[in-house]
């Protein structure tokens, strides 16, 4: 598995404790940047601005994304621009949330 299958796979085990899917399939995370030297720059987004949970999310993507090899430095980047909307989840968010 290469280093971005590996950051995927660490924040698909990330959740918002207020919604039983991941951050990555709920269409929270924006982009991913990996450059030289094993630093990491995650783009991401919450499902409101006022999201109760942002500082303990934003603190586990990085802790989780750190704990992978090679990784040497985690930036995780909060945006809310473009504004998140249910649009943005996979297919398999909108079923297991009902939205299909």
């Amino acid at each position: 598995m290469n280093l971005y299958d590996e950051i995927v796979a660490a924040l698909h085990t990330v959740h918002d404790p207020e919604i039983p899917v991941n951050i990555y399939e709920l269409g929270l995370v924006y982009g991913i940047k990996i450059e030289d030297g094993g630093k990491i720059e995650i783009t991401m987004t919450l499902t409101a601005p006022a999201c109760p949970a942002a500082g303990e999310i934003i603190f586990e993507v990085q802790q989780k994304v750190e704990a992978i090899e090679g990784v040497t430095d985690v930036h995780v980047k909060l945006t809310f621009d473009p504004q998140w909307t249910k649009d943005m989840m996979s297919e398999e968010a909108k079923l297991e949330l009902g939205f299909l």
